[in-house]
Order: C-alpha cells, then sequence, then structure tokens
C-alpha cells in the first residue's frame, strides 16, 4: 500500500512539473555583432510580425545586452475591453538581446495568466497568436529561468507571507483625476526624477489606464546593482513598469515583481539584495509623486 501510494505522489509530482512554465524563451541566436545592430536587426523582425514597436532598453550597469518592448494589437484590445484596469500592466512584451547573439523573450503564457489573472480566459487567442508569431519570427526553443506551475501564477507570490500581483504596497501615488496622474508621471520621467528614463509607454485614455516602462539609471540604487546581484541571464525581464488605473499610480512591488522575474532564486540569493524593494519602490515614488518645484 506505501509503495503504491509513493508511486502515484512520484507522478503527481511529474504531472504537475509538466504543467509548470518558465518565464523565458530561448530564441533562435543571431551573430554576434554591435548591439546597436541586433537591436535594429529584432526590430524589424518584430514590425514584419505585426507587434507594434514601443521602445528598447539598455540597462546602464549590465554590460552587453538590452530589450526590446512591442505591444500586440490584438492583446491591447483584450486589454481594453476586460474592465479590468490592473490588466495594462500587460501590454508591453519584451524581448531580450545580447551581444553575444543570445535572443530569448518572455513566455507568454507565463506572463500574461501573471498579469491578466482571472481574465486571462478570454485572451488564449490573443496569447496564442503571439506566440505563433515569436516563434515565426525568433524561433521558438526551450523554457528556462525556473518553473511555477501555471495554476499558481494567477495568484502567484514567492512564498508565504510575500507580496502578491494586487497588494496595497504597490500603491505608489494617488491624483484627483487620471488626467493630473498621467501628467504627473510624464513630466517626471521627462525630467528624470530618481535618475529614472521613459523606455515606453502605452495610454487607453477611455478606460483611464496607462502603464511606463521605466530605466532606473542610478548606481547606487538602480536596476544595475540588484540585477548583477541576482544574475544577468534574463534581459528580458526589464524595463520595470509603472502602471496608472483611473487616479492612482501603481508599480509592483518588488517583492512580488523580482520573484516573478526570478522564481529560481534561492531565498539567500534574495537576502542579498533585501533593499531593493523599498529602493525600488522609492525611485517610481517620486516618478508617481506630484509635480513641485522640489521634484
Amino acid at each position: 500500500m506505501r509503495k503504491h501510494w509513493l508511486i502515484g505522489c512520484a507522478l503527481w509530482c511529474v504531472a504537475q512539473l509538466s504543467m509548470a512554465l518558465a518565464p523565458y524563451t530561448h530564441a533562435s541566436p543571431l551573430p554576434a555583432a554591435d548591439l546597436n545592430a541586433q537591436i535594429s536587426q529584432i526590430e524589424g523582425k518584430l514590425k514584419s510580425e505585426g507587434f507594434t514597436l514601443l521602445g528598447h532598453h539598455v540597462p546602464k550597469g549590465i554590460t552587453g545586452q538590452a530589450s526590446i518592448v512591442v505591444s500586440d494589437p490584438a492583446m491591447l484590445a483584450v486589454i481594453q475591453a476586460n474592465g479590468t484596469g490592473s490588466s495594462i500592466v500587460a501590454a508591453g512584451l519584451r524581448v531580450g538581446i545580447a551581444q553575444d547573439g543570445a535572443v530569448s523573450y518572455m513566455t507568454p503564457e507565463y506572463w500574461y495568466r501573471a498579469y491578466l489573472r482571472n481574465q486571462y480566459a478570454g485572451a488564449q487567442t490573443a496569447v496564442k497568436s503571439i506566440e505563433q508569431r515569436l516563434a515565426k519570427v525568433l524561433g521558438s526553443g526551450e523554457g528556462f529561468g525556473g518553473d511555477v506551475p501555471f495554476a499558481q501564477l494567477t495568484d502567484y507570490r514567492y512564498m508565504f507571507g510575500m507580496e502578491r500581483f494586487d497588494s496595497a504596497n504597490s500603491e505608489i501615488g494617488s491624483f484627483t483625476s487620471f488626467d493630473e496622474a498621467l501628467n504627473a508621471v510624464q513630466s517626471n520621467l521627462k525630467k528624470g526624477l530618481g535618475d529614472t528614463q521613459r523606455v515606453y509607454e502605452v495610454v487607453i485614455p477611455v478606460q483611464k489606464m496607462a502603464v511606463f516602462g521605466v530605466a532606473m539609471n542610478s548606481a547606487s540604487d538602480g536596476e544595475g546593482w540588484w540585477v548583477n546581484k541576482i544574475g544577468t541571464d534574463f534581459p528580458a525581464a526589464l524595463p520595470y513598469e509603472v502602471f496608472i488605473v483611473d487616479n492612482k499610480v501603481y508599480a509592483l512591488y518588488a517583492r512580488y515583481r523580482i520573484a516573478l522575474a526570478w522564481p529560481a532564486l534561492g531565498m539567500g540569493q534574495f537576502m542579498g539584495i533585501i533593499n531593493a524593494p523599498e529602493a525600488i519602490r522609492n525611485t517610481l515614488a517620486r516618478v508617481a509623486a506630484a509635480s513641485t518645484a522640489n521634484n
């Protein structure tokens, strides 16, 4: 009886692993070349498959890598129609490039399950289209970066007591209206507050939602120091996002956002960047602050 129970447990574990998703997918490599040439080549490929170019990110302090961010018209239509404003965070699809020619991209199902959550079922047609077109234009290899059972992604958290997608401390700013919030974030990014820079933006004014990709460039508390500590193998993890829903500004708290992007990290590695979540929040809170003479 005990033997049968152990066999059943082993089969269940194998089944669970087979239903797990990795955050990134290897694409076909390019010949090693200048990073700007790599970016231009991948941008052309993505544009040819109907993706809309939003911007690209070359992170400060991280050597020899970049990401390109695109949007997909069908996915934007899903986001616009689903009635959940926070789903705007899913508007940007990131493709990573390394100077040695390695190319990778966000695994669509992984990230859309996490970001669309209970709205994912209505997005599956768009997700499959994105997967097929990315595979066609970039190639589709093995997933990498860790494994998370797909059933856990809807309400993902790294471990008990850590934040989820909708944790209260993701809110970083509040205004009297959507327009006021939008103008503040746009203005603050234009000024480069907190040593930040806008990578991309998507605004859907009718639904009062917007998302911005934000480069955090500070040598002391920007993205470079903590990414170098936990691993630079995932260029498609960046840039970080700030998003607006109605009159409030949000940034997914880093104990969620970093864990989602680096799910295989051990607790010791997380402890090595223990100051990163509040450093990120403080930087992005400046981006979400009301404009004053002192900003």
